[in-house]
């Protein structure tokens, strides 16, 4: 029989761990299936135990054998000790009375109401309890980690708050208080930390191997030690007859010197390992290579591993780096670097690579990079060529479709009915409301187009009926039927919409409400809403579709590993939210957030079986035939580990807790052993956002070590014969066309508008192409959704007010009143009420016009005197005949006065800038001459064609000044040439559009273009203009 591997071995980086560790075992069992079957091996990780399996079935060539016991590090179940233990009272009734984890939710709500309290106390004002929630995380970590260093918090006595800044006296003294209630907490909770409880049973289990050493073999392998108590079990194993300790990525080369180094240097990748042997009393020199390790792999990663061990070597013993010529050209031989200008190429780079790999059969790659949204577009960038492979570090469970339907739907219930988060969640594909899924969201459609764009409606259910009734009542005449049509539809399904959302609506609605009753409510209201009815099935068969079969609301929201996570997680808070309490609603959405931020979703099973992609910690013991490291910049590789909000840098020295760079360690160990693998692909972005990135320190220093052994050119070259950024840009990348052209569509003569308004015809004149756009294909911009009154609802408003301002007065010459600027300002009230315009835009906006009334007030006075009447907002056209039938001309005058020699005023007001007097004499602003020109063939109702003696703007801006009069005529002048060189000129212009091949150009004279038009992306101007500036 081979003798057992007994003690402390290593298999050096890039040797396959698993795959050598897996042979090794093998030829221990000697074959002997039993025996084999009788170990007990303890990984760092549940995959690595998965993939441990892999590498026994493959080292077995795939026939059937009995594996050990694969159980993860630390992974100790009191039953089992408590069986191990029978034979000794004592122990076994100590486990007994071990009391159970507070799960971390648990801990977490408990710690989060604490903080909220000091807040409150300590601060006048308490932190939200999300806020709360989120430091409540990081306290929680250093709790979990005075538990896993064995870190008395009695060490914070040492520390004298006097020493530090306010800021820090006052968390110091709160963790002081966690300190010493905290142990009360858990004890009326009945349980204890899932740390604590890790650690002791670890403790039994370490001592029950020593106390009563097994006859079958047992094994850890994988770890550095990290932990305190995984370090006492590893030095129990490591001296039991038929223990065996195996070390991953031991560095066996460094010196007396180098290694005091190490110890100090807490972000050195060898700085667990070194500990750990420290404690083990033994030099990295001293550990054989495990068995299983072929000779021929260790002497094939020699060069690599010396070429690594230089570009980590500690700061403080970089004098070395004076002699590298030990450092060898065969360490560069399989390690790569690409380079990309930005994330994407990266993406579609690596994605090519991983491609590549499966044209080899039976070949295997990995990317492993902490970036996840590079690990998301790699991903994206695979599906192109069929291949569906999940990041197996998982995604938060807050962007599952599940819970983003969840998260809707109490923003929706929060911000009452808001128009963007209402109809984001009537578009979620979960939304069916007892509807067919495709019918509901049709509905939420024509809520879009009919209710939300524009303006924001009034709050809750009520106000978008109000809407719908305003809708009706104020709708265009050309607009009733369409309306009345809309409503017909709209009615049902917003009473729909309030069965299933008005419950929890309505409890969202009170100040404070308990979190389980809103917890209860929302969850009822999800499910409502995701409930798919049988009558639209049979609908849908009726009509030859086809539809999913009917379903509950909670089959549909609870279904496959995102419903199921989603369901459990919420199980599991509503057991703990009795400790929250009652909790602002307002608050409740980003609470109900926060407490399920840290959850993750992962996949359960392997999608690809030879491509994956994955995190750093995923990633630890595997090993594949290429191995690419995503994201080689700073930031990502190291992580940064951010500022400890309880605890400062100096105060955990003093303290006695390790250092926060600690992690950078386990870090660098994982980029160690990654970057000793046979074939490694290391890739960065030069610029991320279109920020330029900095390299990762790791690869700086790989850079000044290859530098420095003089293989610079070597690297390079092989750097520039990559070809895949060339290949990622030739991707996507299609041969030149014909640059477009300006659009000249030339319609029908019968399709061609015979109606339009004075300003119209400015915009035929400038930009036909928007006329053609609008009246013959019938196309009309879209209001942004809940948009903030602009520009063009500011015109209305002051429209409307000085209308009804001058309709309520006395008719002129009569003077107006005193209070007028008092009339003017509470009409502006009342209209802005009507408008229901936000007190953000109100506060903006009123300002300007209290000017504006004032200046007007002033203007008007005077004018009166002057005149004998009044029109405002009147209608008025006239028609002629053209080649191409009859053509009409609109027009809305904002006011006509009468003057008292019998002859008119007309004047149009501005809110933004009026047409210069040149483009008016050009013609390029016609409104007012063809204004003229209806009044004088009478076609204004109830004026008779009389001369125009005067026309002019009215800018009202509300600036300083606030008004200005700009006349096109002067008062007392003559507007017939005006007049008939406008009408002269409608009359060419509608003409030259009667004939058939006269096309409707866009922007003719780009000199003459509008300042703004609806249709430029429809028209591509961009594009075609581009062209011309480059000709």
């Amino acid at each position: 029989m081979a003798r057992w591997p007994q003690g402390v071995w290593r298999i050096p980086a890039g040797a396959g761990f698993l795959d050598a560790l897996a042979r090794g075992l093998i030829a221990a069992a000697d074959g002997d299936p039993d025996r084999l079957g009788r170990m007990t091996v303890l990984l760092p990780t549940r995959r690595a135990i998965d993939e441990l399996a892999r590498a026994f079935l493959i080292a077995a060539d795939g026939e059937a054998a009995l594996l050990p016991r694969l159980k993860p590090l630390g992974d100790v179940e009191a039953e089992e000790l408590m069986l191990a233990e029978a034979g000794d009272p004592g122990s076994a009734a100590d486990i007994l009375d071990l009391p159970p984890a507070m799960s971390p939710l648990a801990r977490r709500l408990r710690l989060a109401r604490l903080i909220e309290r000091w807040s409150a106390r300590d601060h006048g004002q308490a932190l939200t309890l999300d806020e709360a929630a989120r430091l409540a995380d990081a306290l929680a970590r250093l709790l979990d980690e005075a538990l896993v260093e064995d870190v008395d918090l009695a060490c914070l006595d040492r520390l004298v708050p006097e020493a530090y800044a306010k800021h820090w006296q006052e968390v110091l003294a709160f963790v002081d208080i966690v300190r010493r209630f905290w142990p009360e907490i858990l004890a009326e909770s009945g349980a204890i930390d899932a740390i604590d409880r890790r650690n002791r049973l670890i403790r039994a289990e370490a001592a029950r191997l020593e106390a009563m050493p097994p006859a079958d073999p047992v094994i850890v392998a994988g770890s550095t030690g990290s932990q305190a108590a995984t370090r006492a079990l590893i030095r129990v194993i490591a001296r039991l007859p038929n223990g065996a300790v195996v070390l991953p990525a031991l560095d066996e080369t460094p010196d007396e010197d180098t290694r005091a180094a190490i110890r100090q240097d807490p972000t050195h990748p060898q700085h667990g390992l070194t500990r750990l042997l420290d404690e083990l009393g033994l030099r990295p020199a001293a550990i054989p290579v495990w068995p299983g390790v072929p000779a021929a792999a260790v002497r094939a990663g020699r060069d690599r591993r010396v070429l690594l061990a230089e570009a980590f070597r500690p700061a403080e013993t970089t004098d070395r780096w004076a002699d590298l010529s030990h450092v060898r050209a065969a360490a560069l031989e399989g390690l790569t670097r690409l380079e990309a200008p930005d994330p994407r190429t990266e993406a579609t780079a690596i994605a090519l690579a991983l491609r590549e790999t499966l044209e080899v059969p039976g070949r295997t790659a990995m990317l492993v990079t902490p970036d996840r949204r590079l690990a998301r577009r790699v991903t994206g960038e695979l599906r192109r060529w069929g291949l569906d492979i999940d990041d197996s570090a998982g995604r938060p469970l807050m962007s599952s479709g599940p819970a983003v339907f969840l998260d809707l739907i109490a923003r929706v219930a929060a911000e009452r009915m808001a128009p963007v988060p209402l109809l984001a969640l009537v578009k979620h594909p979960l939304a069916g409301g007892g509807l067919a899924p495709g019918r509901f969201r049709a509905g939420g459609r024509l809520l879009e187009r009919s209710l939300l764009r524009g303006p924001r409606p009034a709050a809750d259910i009520a106000g978008l009926r109000a809407a719908l009734d305003g809708a009706l009542a104020d709708g265009e005449a050309r607009e009733a039927g369409r309306i009345r049509r809309a409503a017909a539809e709209l009615r049902p399904w917003i009473d729909r919409l309030e069965a299933c959302l008005g419950d929890f609506a309505a409890a969202m609605t009170a100040g404070e409400a308990p979190f389980d009753a809103l917890l209860d409510a929302h969850v009822a209201a999800a499910e409502a809403l995701a409930e798919v009815a049988a009558a639209d099935l049979a609908e849908a068969m009726a009509a030859g579709g086809t539809a999913a079969l009917p379903e509950t609301g909670a089959e549909r929201l609870w279904r496959g590993e995102a419903g199921e996570a989603l369901m459990q997680a919420l199980a599991e808070l509503r057991d703990e939210a009795g400790v929250l309490g009652d909790v602002p609603t307002a608050r409740y959405p980003a609470l109900l957030s926060a407490l399920l931020a840290e959850r993750t979703l992962r996949p359960r099973w392997r999608s690809h079986p030879r491509l994956q992609v994955l995190g750093p910690l995923e990633a630890r013991l595997l090993s594949a035939d290429l191995v690419i490291l995503g994201a080689m910049n700073e930031g990502d590789w190291p992580r940064d580990p951010g500022p400890d909000p309880w605890l400062s840098p100096a105060m955990r020295r003093q303290a006695g807790f390790p250092p926060a760079e600690r992690r950078i360690g386990l870090s660098a160990h994982d980029a160690w052993a990654l970057l000793s693998s046979p074939n490694v692909m290391v890739t960065r972005s030069a610029k991320v956002d279109g920020t330029p990135t900095v390299p990762s320190r790791w690869l700086l220093r790989l850079d000044a070590v290859i530098a420095g052994a003089g293989l610079a050119r070597a690297e390079a070259a092989a750097r520039v014969a990559i070809p895949l950024i060339a290949w990622a840009r030739a991707l996507d990348m299609v041969a030149p066309g014909p640059r477009p052209g300006p659009p000249a569509p030339v319609p029908p003569v019968d399709r061609r508008p015979r109606r339009l308004s004075v300003t119209q015809i400015e915009t035929l004149m400038r930009d036909p192409y928007a006329v053609y756009a609008r009246h013959v294909l019938g196309l009309e911009a879209l209001d942004p959704v809940d948009a903030d009154p602009g520009a063009a609802e500011r015109g209305r408003f002051i429209h409307a007010v000085l209308d009804r301002f001058l309709r309520e007065q006395a008719p002129a010459p009569a003077p107006l009143p005193e209070d007028a600027v008092e009339r003017l300002l509470a009409l502006g009230r009342r209209v802005t009420d009507e408008l229901r315009l936000p007190p953000a835009v109100l506060a903006f906006w009123w300002p300007r016009f209290e000017r504006i009334a004032a200046w007007f007030a002033g203007i008007e006075r005077a004018r009166r005197a002057h005149i004998s009447a009044t029109l405002t907002e009147i209608r008025g056209e006239f028609a002629f005949d053209a080649p191409g039938g009859r053509f009409v001309l609109s027009a809305i005058a904002d006011r006509i006065d009468r003057l008292p020699d019998g002859s008119f005023a007309i004047i149009d007001y501005k809110t933004g800038a009026p047409p210069s007097t040149k483009e008016v004499q050009r013609g390029l602003a016609p409104q007012l001459p063809l204004e003229a020109a209806i009044l004088d063939r009478g076609g204004f109702a109830g004026v008779p064609g009389a001369t125009v003696s005067e026309l002019a703007f009215w800018r009202l801006s509300g600036r300083r000044p606030a008004g200005e009069q700009r006349f096109v005529l002067k008062p007392g002048g003559d507007a017939r040439a005006l007049i008939d060189d406008a009408a002269a000129g409608l009359v060419r212009l509608i003409t030259a559009f009667d004939r058939p091949d006269q096309p409707y150009h866009a922007r003719p004279r780009a000199w003459a273009a509008p300042r703004y038009s609806d249709y430029v992306h429809l028209a591509r101007v961009q594009e075609w203009q581009a062209g011309e500036d480059e000709a």
